[in-house]
């Protein structure tokens, strides 16, 4: 056999181990304490990415009855919807960077802006300064942190690579219920403005342990990465998923952003109560971004996020049916779980679409381009379509429900496209 040929690995994603020849990298150690370090500090990269991201829920219902209350609900959700929006979509950007071997430049960066972002919105009073602050500086902050998160990760496994990727996710559920509660304990106590700049403190200590323990396994390449690559482009499977996670992303976050005014408005629960929906949704969704992981690794990433986004678009249905307090938790818990492995999974998937460990970077970003475009459009859509005023939210929980299922029957195309091409490569 050529030695400059790719060879599968023993994952039953089909992760390709091999790199460019010249560049001498030895094979992913599958685990070993410089691994598993790796997953410590990328644990709490997404802890302060999407952990940070999933907060807003918090914010937005502070912000509804307090500093923001003259605004409607979907001009409010667009903050929290452009700054997840912008953590997605820059890893199209961060995606070659990351390949050329910039990764401490990325996370660096990153934590500078998610501090910095956070204090600004602990200074900010009006609606467009909270919009830049919070939505574009904190947002590109955690896009700076969230690919290379998920990136260097890919490399140091291969074996084990949906349950290192799911310890890695969970830190983003972690994140989701501490600052919450953080913010909620402590706004009332101390001020809007020194509970927000608490979590930036909180962020900044965190993310120096990544700084300080996190190394790339991988030499630079010695040609430049271009930030598409034309090969994926060609790939039908690896398309076909993409626009699954458009029409998945463009659903998955509505129940994050308004389980807090659902109980709220819709159930008539109180305010210190109905707080804590959130804080079960992502606290649920910690088990389910590590527990199927470990079925990626048996039964494959393709068919695990493929059967957790149908079961997400049912229960997200099952929302419709929520009347009171225990069905309300219930669905949180459900949702949660479920949903967490549509999250954790999408780059262990796409790794395994990837020719080579060497592109993981630059495929990754490409498809979460296509994850933030779904983000980007949904919660805003969904914000237009509940009627706040009347406590009408059966709208837009069948938009989400529909576009999650939607996606769940995108990757199941994908899965027969990948499972023919595998296939026909054979023969």
């Amino acid at each position: 056999m050529d030695e400059n040929k790719e060879t599968q690995s023993d994952g039953s994603d089909g992760v390709f181990e091999s790199q460019p020849r010249g560049q001498g990298a030895p094979p992913p150690p599958n685990g070993g304490a410089q691994a598993w370090l790796q997953v410590l500090g990328a644990h709490l990269l997404f802890f302060n990415s999407w952990g940070i991201i999933n907060t807003f829920g918090a914010y937005q219902a502070f912000y509804e009855q307090n500093l923001l209350s003259t605004h409607n609900s979907s001009q409010i959700s667009w903050i929290g919807t452009f700054q997840g929006f912008l953590l997605v979509v820059f890893s199209f950007v961060a995606g070659p960077i990351f390949d050329q071997g910039y990764f401490r430049t990325l996370i660096i960066t990153g934590t500078i802006l998610v501090v910095f972002g956070m204090m600004m919105t602990s200074l900010a009073t009006q609606y467009w300064q909270l919009f830049l602050a919070q939505g574009v500086v904190t947002g590109l902050g955690a896009g700076c942190l969230f690919l290379p998160s998920i990136a260097i990760v890919a490399t140091y496994f291969t074996t084990k690579r949906a349950l290192a990727t799911g310890i890695t996710a969970a830190g983003g559920s972690i994140g989701s219920v501490v600052y919450p509660v953080v913010f909620h304990k402590l706004q009332p106590q101390i001020g809007f403005a020194w509970a927000t700049r608490i979590i930036a403190f909180i962020a900044l200590a965190t993310l120096l342990v990544s700084i300080l323990i996190m190394k790339t396994r991988l030499p630079p390449p010695e040609t430049s990465r271009r930030m598409i690559d034309p090969a994926a482009l060609r790939s039908l499977p690896y398309m076909v998923f993409n626009i699954g996670l458009f029409f998945a992303f463009a659903g998955l976050y509505i129940p994050f952003f308004y389980a807090i005014t659902y109980a709220e408005l819709h159930l008539g629960i109180k305010e210190d109560l109905s707080f804590y929906m959130l804080a079960v949704l992502n606290g649920a969704s910690v088990f389910g971004r590590i527990l199927p992981g470990l079925l990626a690794d048996r039964f494959g990433s393709l068919q695990v996020i493929t059967a957790a986004s149908l079961i997400s678009g049912v229960v997200a249905f099952c929302w419709l049916a929520v009347d009171n307090l225990g069905g309300l938790v219930v669905f949180c818990i459900v949702y949660g779980f479920i949903s967490g492995a549509v999250v954790s999974l999408p780059a262990t998937v796409v790794a395994g679409f990837a020719p080579g460990l060497h592109l993981v970077g630059t495929w990754i970003g490409m498809s979460l381009c296509f994850a933030a475009m779904g983000f980007l459009i949904g919660n805003p859509i969904a914000g237009t379509i509940i009627n706040i005023a009347e406590s009408k939210f059966s709208g837009g929980i069948i938009f989400s429900a529909s576009f999650i299922a939607a996606g769940a029957a995108a990757f199941v195309l994908a899965g027969a496209l990948k499972m023919r091409a595998s296939r026909a490569a054979k023969q």
